[in-house]
C-alpha cells in the first residue's frame, strides 16, 4: 500500500486547460464539434458551389452525419448505413477527382445525403429528450438540429434542380449549392426575401413544408430549451449547479 498522500479534489487534472465551450467544440462527443462541421460544410458549399467541390462537400457534409449520428446514440444499425453511405461518397469524391461525375450520380448522392440529414435532428431530438438536465451541451445539440433541418432542405432542392427539367428557381435558373443554401436558411428562418423562389412543385411544397417546420422546431426546442438553460453566473445562490 503506498504511503503518498490521496491526491487533493482540487489538484488539476490532465484533461486540455481551456474554456469549457471551447471544449465542446473540440470534443469527438459533444454537439459543439457538430455545429462547428456544420458551419464548416457550409463554407465548403458557398465556395464550391459547382464543379468537382461537389464530392468534397458532400464527403464533408456525410461525415458531420455520421459524427452526429454517434454522438446522439442512434441505433447501431442507423451509424453501419451512415458509415457505408459516407464511405461510398467518398470513394466518389476521389474519382471525381480524376473524372467528371454525371449530374444523375451527384443528383442521387446529394439524395442520399439529404435522407441522412433528416434523420440526423431526429436522433439529436431524441438524445436531447433523454437529458435529465438543461446544459451548455443541451443547448449546443439544439442549435445544432436546427442548422441540420436547414442543411437536408438546401440539400433536397439541389438534388430536384439538378433532377428535373425544369429550372428549379425558374429565370434564376436551376441553383447552385450556395443558392440553394442561402434559398434553405431564409425560409427556414422565415425571413423570405424574396430575391429566390421555386418555380414549380415540389420545390414549392417543400419550402412551406421547411418554413413550418423551422418555426415549429425554434419555438418548441431550441427557445425552450435555451430559456429552461442558466449559466452558473446567471443562478441564485439556492438554484443546482448545472454543467
Amino acid at each position: 500500500m503506498s504511503d503518498e498522500p490521496d491526491e487533493p479534489a482540487d489538484r488539476p487534472t490532465n484533461h486540455p486547460a481551456g474554456h469549457p465551450l471551447l471544449k465542446k467544440f473540440v470534443s469527438a462527443d459533444s454537439y459543439g464539434l457538430i455545429l462547428l462541421l456544420v458551419v464548416v460544410t457550409y463554407l465548403l458549399a458557398v465556395s464550391f458551389p459547382t464543379g468537382r467541390g461537389h464530392s468534397v462537400v458532400m464527403a464533408v457534409q456525410i461525415a458531420t452525419v455520421w459524427l452526429t449520428l454517434r454522438t446522439a446514440h442512434a441505433p447501431r444499425v442507423v451509424r453501419v448505413v451512415a458509415s457505408v453511405v459516407f464511405a461510398g461518397v467518398a470513394v466518389l469524391a476521389v474519382a471525381d477527382v480524376f473524372a467528371p461525375v454525371t449530374s444523375p450520380v451527384i443528383a442521387a448522392a446529394f439524395s442520399v445525403s439529404g435522407l441522412l440529414y433528416l434523420l440526423a435532428p431526429i436522433m439529436v431530438v431524441r438524445d436531447l429528450g433523454t437529458h435529465g438536465i438543461v446544459d451548455r451541451e443541451t443547448v449546443l445539440g439544439a442549435i445544432a438540429g436546427y442548422l441540420i433541418v436547414g442543411m437536408f432542405f438546401a440539400f433536397v432542392y439541389r438534388a430536384i434542380g439538378i433532377l428535373q427539367p425544369t429550372p428549379f428557381f425558374g429565370p434564376d435558373g436551376p441553383g447552385d449549392t450556395a443558392q440553394v443554401l442561402f434559398f434553405s436558411f431564409i425560409t427556414l428562418t422565415t425571413t423570405g426575401y424574396g430575391d429566390l423562389v421555386p418555380a414549380t412543385n415540389p420545390g414549392q411544397t417543400l419550402a412551406v413544408m421547411e418554413a413550418v417546420l423551422g418555426q415549429l422546431f425554434l419555438v418548441t426546442a431550441v427557445a425552450k430549451i435555451i430559456t429552461a438553460w442558466k449559466p452558473k453566473r446567471w443562478r441564485t445562490p439556492d438554484e443546482p449547479d448545472q454543467p
